[in-house]
C-alpha cells in the first residue's frame, strides 16, 4: 500500500514539472552548469597537474642535478665590458669524482659537456648542442634508441669520432636519407653517425644553453666525453669584432644518480657541503627532483581545493535557483495542497511531493552536467592541446553534491508546503 502511495506521489510530481517545461529546463540549468564547471575545472586542473609532474618524474626522482652557473660578478663584467678576458668557474671533473667517493648511496655520477655548435651534412646546416657524455646516458636519463647504438664504452677509450643524433635534428638534416650511411660535420671533424635517439626527458633536463633559446629541444648530437675534451678543449672562446670572451668550464652539468629516494633525501646537503670545499664562488646549483614533484603535489592538492571550492559555488547558486522556484510553486498550488489535505493526504505525502519535484529538478541537471562536464575537457584538450584529465572521484562527487542540493534547497519548500493550514488553503485565490 505505501509503495503504491509513493509511486503515485512520485508521478503527480513529474506531471506537475512537465506542466511548466520551460521553467524546469530553466531551473535546472544551473545544477547543469554547476555539475559541468566542478568536472571540467577538475579535470583542467588535474591534467596540468599531472603534466607538470610528469616533467619532474622525468627528470629521474632518484637523480641530482649539477649544473655549472656563471657567477654573477663575472656575468656583469661580460655583459659590460667587450674586452679580452677569460672565465674560469664552474663544476670540474674531481669534483665528480669526488661525489662518487664520498657520498654514500651514489649509483652513477654522469658528467657532461655541452658546446654550442652547428651541425653539417650537405647542404643542411642547422644550429645544435654538442654533449659529450659517458656510455650508460641512456640508463640515467630515460632517452629510448630508434636505431642503431649509443655510445659504448671502446668509443670513450679510443676517442672515435662517432656520435648519435636525436630524432629531430635527424628529420632536419637527413630529410630524405639514412643518418646511419653518414657522417655529419660539427665544427672542424666529422663524426659518423651511429645511433638515432628519441628525447623522452623533460625540458628543464635538456641541457640547452641559453644561446640556445628559441631553438627546437632536440638538436642534440651526443660525442664521446674524452672525444669533446680533445676536439673542443676546456677553453671556449666567443669572439666578436675586435675582442673575445673565453670561458673555461670543464663541466657544464653532472648527474648524480642514487641508489634510492632514502638517499636522494639526504644527498643534497652532503654535495653542497663537498661542492663548498672546493668552490671559492657560487659557480653551481642543486637541483633535486624529489623535492620538486613533492611540492608539486601538494600545489595539486591545493589548486583541486581551490578550483573545486569556485566550481561548487556555482552548485549553491544553482540550489539557491531551486528553492526560490519551488516556493514561488508552492504559493501557486496552495488550493491544490489544500484540497489534498481535505481529500486525506498527510503531511509527509505533500512533503514527499515536492521533494521528488526538486530532487528530480537536481538529478536531472546532475545527469546532463556530467554529460556536458566530461565532453568539456575533451574539447578544451582538441583545441588547446592542453591535457586534461577527468577523474571518476570529481564525477562521483560532483553527482552526489547536486543530489544532496536537491534534497537540502527542496525541504525547506516541502515542509512550508505541509504545514500550510488546509482551510486557508482552500480559500486561497
Amino acid at each position: 500500500m505505501l509503495r503504491i502511495q509513493f509511486i503515485s506521489t512520485v508521478k503527480l510530481g513529474f506531471k506537475s514539472l512537465l506542466l511548466h517545461k520551460l521553467r524546469s529546463v530553466l531551473t535546472m540549468l544551473g545544477i547543469i552548469f554547476g555539475v559541468c564547471s566542478v568536472i571540467a575545472m577538475l579535470a583542467i586542473g588535474e591534467g596540468a597537474s599531472y603534466e607538470a609532474q610528469e616533467r619532474i618524474k622525468k627528470l629521474g626522482s632518484n637523480n641530482v642535478l649539477i649544473n655549472s652557473l656563471k657567477p654573477a660578478a663575472e656575468a656583469a663584467q661580460s655583459g659590460a665590458s667587450m674586452r679580452s678576458f677569460q672565465i674560469d668557474y664552474g663544476l670540474t671533473y674531481k669534483d665528480g669524482a669526488r661525489l662518487q667517493s664520498t657520498i654514500p648511496g651514489v649509483r652513477r655520477v654522469l658528467p657532461m659537456r655541452i658546446i654550442r655548435e652547428s651541425v653539417r651534412f650537405s647542404r643542411n646546416e642547422v644550429p645544435c648542442q654538442v654533449i659529450g657524455t659517458l656510455p650508460f646516458y641512456p640508463e640515467v636519463t630515460r632517452v629510448d634508441l630508434l636505431r642503431g647504438r649509443f655510445l659504448c664504452q671502446m668509443d670513450e677509450i679510443w676517442q672515435n669520432n662517432v656520435c648519435v643524433i636525436t630524432a629531430g635534428l635527424s628529420r632536419r638534416l637527413f630529410p630524405y636519407q639514412d643518418p646511419l650511411l653518414h657522417a655529419v660535420k660539427v665544427g672542424e671533424f666529422y663524426y659518423r653517425v651511429v645511433g638515432i635517439i628519441q628525447e623522452t626527458s623533460a625540458a628543464d633536463q635538456r641541457p640547452q644553453t641559453s644561446q640556445m633559446e628559441g631553438e627546437p629541444l632536440d638538436n642534440n648530437v651526443y660525442i664521446p666525453l674524452s672525444t669533446s675534451r680533445v676536439r673542443f678543449g676546456e677553453v671556449l672562446i666567443r669572439r666578436s669584432a675586435g675582442s673575445f670572451q673565453a670561458e673555461k668550464v670543464e663541466l657544464h652539468r653532472i648527474i648524480v644518480q642514487m641508489e634510492n629516494l632514502a638517499a636522494v633525501e639526504t644527498a643534497d646537503p652532503q654535495i653542497k657541503t663537498v661542492l663548498d670545499r672546493f668552490h671559492d664562488q657560487n659557480d653551481y646549483e642543486v637541483i633535486v627532483p624529489l623535492e620538486l614533484l613533492r611540492a608539486a603535489e601538494e600545489t595539486k592538492r591545493t589548486f583541486n581545493i581551490v578550483l573545486g571550492s569556485i566550481a561548487a559555488i556555482s552548485l549553491l547558486v544553482g540550489g539557491i535557483g531551486i528553492m526560490n522556484i519551488m516556493l514561488a510553486t508552492v504559493t501557486e498550488r496552495t488550493r491544490e495542497i489544500g484540497v489534498r489535505r481535505a481529500l486525506g493526504a498527510k503531511k509527509r505525502d505533500i512533503v514527499t511531493q515536492f521533494l521528488v519535484e526538486t530532487v528530480v529538478l537536481s538529478v536531472g541537471g546532475g545527469l546532463v552536467g556530467v554529460l556536458v562536464g566530461v565532453v568539456t575537457p575533451v574539447v578544451v584538450t582538441h583545441l588547446t592541446k592542453m591535457p586534461t584529465i577527468v577523474t571518476p572521484w570529481s564525477v562521483l562527487l560532483a553527482f552526489g553534491i547536486s543530489g544532496a542540493v536537491g534534497i537540502v534547497f527542496g525541504l525547506y519548500p516541502a515542509r512550508a508546503a505541509a504545514n500550510l493550514d488546509p482551510i486557508e488553503a482552500l480559500r486561497h485565490e
